[in-house]
């Protein structure tokens, strides 16, 4: 299980008015939520949430917040940005609790050098990056590994064929493709550009060259 720390501070004002004053101080404000407490507005330091995020799967990580003297694991749920600039406006972030499962997205890391590409000079196309899942916290993988060395060209993997530890369950599509080995763009084209062969044309002669013989 991957893991991260962050600092945050309490508070209790609220409003759009507040959200513009923090976000000038370089803070972001944000909200940590759980089952078992009540939503707590928080503010983060801007630079620090910035550099971890930078450093994280996002969807994945546990998030040790020190809150209020008071150290919570999360997950961060949510983030949000300005539609025209890098600047984070507020963020999300959920309470985990021992043994109540949480779902969440688990990023897919490609292992080997499919045959296709080895032998036949095919394309790895890499469809899925994470996987959605239920699991406990305290069992969640920093990633996924996917052996993809006997793929030939033509072939794919799909949700189903992923190998996950025990006791965490996919939320994904089974069905859906997860990677495929294909043909170059350059070799699908000129199979594209070849001409068809027409079908040799059938000449009959008419009724009256039949009786003219």
């Amino acid at each position: 299980m991957a893991s991260a720390s962050l600092s945050a501070e309490k508070r209790s004002d609220s409003g759009k008015g507040v959200a513009r004053k923090l976000r000038a101080a370089g803070l972001v404000p944000g909200v940590v939520y759980g089952h078992a407490r009540e939503a707590q507005s928080l503010s983060v330091n801007a630079r620090d949430l910035e550099k971890l995020l930078s450093s994280i799967s996002r969807g994945s990580t546990v998030v040790q917040l020190s809150l209020g003297g008071a150290t919570t694991n999360t997950l961060i749920r949510e983030v949000q940005r300005h539609p025209f600039k890098k600047q984070i406006l507020h963020i999300d972030f959920q309470e985990l609790v021992a043994g109540e499962k949480v779902t969440v997205n688990i990023p897919i890391v490609y292992v080997g050098t499919p045959d296709g590409v080895r032998l036949s000079g095919a394309l790895l196309e890499q469809i899925l990056h994470s996987v959605e899942v239920l699991v406990d916290p305290s069992s969640i993988p920093n990633h996924i590994d996917v052996d993809v060395t006997h793929l030939a060209m033509g072939h794919s993997l799909h949700v189903r064929d992923i190998k996950l530890p025990e006791g965490i369950e996919v939320l994904s599509d089974e069905d859906a493709t997860i990677c495929a080995v294909i043909a170059p763009r350059a070799v699908v084209e000129a199979v594209a550009a070849e001409p068809s062969v027409a079908e040799p044309e059938l000449i009959r002669k008419t009724k009256e060259e039949e009786d003219a013989k």
